[in-house]
C-alpha cells in the first residue's frame, strides 16, 4: 500500500532524508520512531504530496504520488497535531466543507455516521473553538476518514492529548485499522508504538536505522537506537 525507494530530500546543503526506502502492507499499522529533526514530518508530507522529494520515488496502492497528486489524495487521510478545521464553524461545517471538497456521496449521513463514531453528535452544531484539544484531534479523525481512504497518515495525531484522549483516539484507531485501513505514524513515543504497533521503523539522521516486528525488539533496543551516535549492532 505505501512504497518508498531511495527517497532524499535537501534543503539547500541539509539533508532531511538520506535515501529512504521502505514497504508497508495493506492493514499494517506501523510507526515511524525518531527524535526531532529526524526527518519524520518530512516524509510524512512527502507521501501525503505536500512537496516533492529530491531524488526517489514514493507509491500509494501502487499509484506514483507526483503523476496524479489528485488520485493520491483521494486515497489517503491524514492527521497531524495540527488540525486542519476551521475554528469558527461547527463540527458539522467542518466535515461538510472537505466532504463537499472530496465529491463524498450521500454526505449527510456520512457526517452523522462519524460524528456518532467519534462520540461528537452531540456537539455537532457546536463550534469547534469550545472543544476541547482531544475533541478537536477526534473530529480530525474523523476528517481524514471522511472520503473512506485507504492509507492514514498521522503525524504524531498525540500531542498535547491528556491519557484520556489518547485512549479515546487509540481505541478508534484501532477500530479503524480493523477495517484494514493501513496506517504510517511518526511518534516519538516508544511506549506507545511498541504496545500498539505491527511494525516499528526508526528513522535516524534521515536514514532508516531499523525495520522490525514491535514485538521483536526491547524499549532499551529502540532507546539506544535513536541515541546521537548509535547504530544498530545487529545488522
Amino acid at each position: 500500500m505505501i512504497t518508498a525507494q531511495g527517497i532524499t530530500k535537501a534543503f539547500g546543503p541539509l539533508h532531511a532524508l538520506r535515501g529512504v526506502s521502505f514497504e508497508i502492507q495493506k492493514g499494517e499499522f506501523v510507526a515511524l520512531l525518531g527524535i526531532n529533526g529526524a526527518g519524520k514530518t518530512t516524509l510524512i508530507r512527502i507521501l501525503a504530496t505536500l512537496t516533492r522529494p529530491t531524488r526517489g520515488r514514493a507509491y500509494i496502492a501502487g499509484q506514483p504520488i507526483h503523476e496524479d497528486p489528485d488520485k493520491v489524495r483521494a486515497q489517503i487521510g491524514v492527521v497531524s497535531h495540527y488540525t486542519f478545521l476551521y475554528p469558527d464553524l461547527s463540527a458539522t461545517e467542518n466535515l461538510y466543507f472537505y466532504g463537499k471538497m472530496y465529491g463524498v456521496p450521500r454526505l449527510g449521513e456520512r457526517i452523522k455516521e462519524l460524528l456518532n463514531r467519534v462520540d461528537l453528535y452531540h456537539r455537532r452544531d457546536d463550534l469547534l473553538n469550545t472543544f476541547s484539544r482531544g475533541m478537536q484531534q477526534r473530529l480530525a479523525l474523523a476528517r481524514a476518514i471522511l472520503h473512506a481512504p485507504k492509507i492514514l497518515l498521522l503525524d504524531e495525531p498525540f500531542t498535547g492529548l491528556d491519557v484520556n484522549a489518547m485512549e479515546l483516539l487509540t481505541n478508534l484507531l484501532k477500530d479503524f485499522i480493523g477495517q484494514e485501513i493501513t496506517v504510517l505514524m511518526t511518534t516519538h513515543d516508544i511506549d506507545y508504538a511498541l504496545a500498539h504497533a505491527h511494525r516499528v521503523l526508526i528513522l535516524k539522521n534521515g536514514l532508516i536505522r531499523q525495520d522490525t516486528q514491535a514485538s521483536q525488539i526491547t524499549r532499551q533496543e529502540v532507546a539506544r537506537l535513536l541515541l546521537p551516535g548509535t547504530e544498530d549492532e545487529r545488522g
